[in-house]
């Protein structure tokens, strides 16, 4: 396979000169979105709206640029994401569009309406076969992402608690699945608590979706309630003292895996076009009702019709650059005992496996990790 070209610009402006929305649409525009024909279609944009409480996620003005490109060209754009799994502002559409409204997601401000993809609770999906797939036979993807004509991906670039980065890949398969389809890519395995380790905090049981977890009043401690514990991994992510890890040692690399094979599901068989802003790059999912200090400086924005080579571009160009310091990877770093793995995202976040992903996108065919950089 020949290799992808991957458009790059970073978010520099001269005084007088290209506001950086105006310069993400000469980016899309010099990428050849104008080679894809949109005029009648309707043109799904998946992004992530931010949970109530987190500042890091992409600024509607960025949405905005893609719609108007997209207007240009004739297509019938809407904004949309998928129903979530864990508690927070975003398990149904009610609350979902309350969340995105207060975010700064309307149709005022973007330009065109906004629909969750899975339906007001979460059950409007579409079984898709997936072409190649290993692990899924059969992808839960939202309704109203799967009815449109062309598919667009515009992805905030930043760390992750299980998956090391969400990218593209990450948006597009995590983030397309029915909630349904996300508990079809977790249940890989279920966590266990290491009582020497843990504090009690009850830090992890915050991000719970399901009741999985139980505080044991007498030893002071966390549990896992097995009957209820959907193997999401989220309060791994929120414990700061190592007390929780799965017990199926291949559980995130499952993750990664279904999740590639998921995104295939979504992409396969129509036009399809990726953008991705390296920019407030949080150590942590935007699902978050907050977000830590970012771990790298901002660099700039991506942008490609290969999903694959798109994530492998924003991979290297973060691996490239210089730590922040005041950040969860610079105290990493400078902890007592510190294992450098040479991986900002690995030492970020130890659990991660990020690059299982990258290599099962490419076996199964949903693009390439070769890349022509264009600045």
């Amino acid at each position: 396979m020949e290799k992808a070209k991957v458009y790059f610009t970073d978010f520099r402006t001269q005084m007088n000169g290209d506001s950086l929305p105006i310069k993400l649409k000469k980016l899309m525009k010099k990428a050849g979105i104008g080679n894809i024909n949109m005029e009648g279609k309707f043109v799904a944009i998946k992004m992530h709206f931010g949970e109530l409480g987190n500042l890091s996620y992409l600024r509607p003005n960025y949405a905005r640029a893609v719609v108007d490109v997209i207007k240009e060209l004739g297509g019938k754009p809407y904004l949309t994401d998928c129903n979530t799994l864990y508690p927070g502002h975003r398990k149904n559409a009610l609350d979902h569009l309350y969340c995105a409204w207060e975010n700064g997601f309307t149709p005022l401000t973007v330009g065109c309406p906004i629909l969750i993809g899975d339906g007001l609770k979460g059950t409007d999906d579409v079984e898709v076969p997936v072409i190649g797939g290993e692990y899924v036979e059969k992808a839960k993807i939202g309704r109203a992402i799967m009815d449109a004509d062309i598919f667009i991906s515009l992805t905030h670039f930043k760390g992750h608690e299980m998956t090391g980065f969400g990218g593209t890949i990450k948006n597009i398969g995590m983030g397309c699945g029915s909630r349904a389809g996300k508990n079809d890519q977790h249940n890989s395995g279920q966590p266990v608590i290491d009582a020497n380790l843990c504090r009690g905090c009850k830090a992890c049981m915050k991000q719970c979706a399901n009741e999985g977890l139980i505080f044991n009043a007498q030893t002071r401690k966390m549990e896992v309630d097995k009957n209820h514990c959907l193997g999401c991994g989220r309060c791994i992510g929120a414990c700061n003292f190592d007390a929780i890890s799965f017990e199926n040692g291949n559980a995130v690399k499952l993750l990664n895996c279904k999740m590639a094979e998921y995104t295939k599901a979504v992409v396969d068989g129509r036009p399809q076009f990726h953008i991705s802003l390296i920019v407030d790059v949080s150590p942590n999912c935007d699902c978050h009702g907050e977000n830590d200090a970012p771990i790298l400086p901002n660099i700039g924005m991506f942008v490609s019709t290969d999903p694959l080579a798109l994530d492998q571009a924003c991979a290297d160009a973060c691996l490239s650059a210089t730590p922040l310091p005041n950040s969860q990877l610079h105290d990493h770093i400078h902890a007592p005992g510190f294992h450098d793995h040479h991986d900002h995202f690995v030492n970020s976040t130890p659990e991660t496996d990020w690059r299982s992903c990258l290599e099962h996108a490419e076996k199964i065919g949903l693009g390439t990790r070769a890349y022509e950089l264009i600045k």
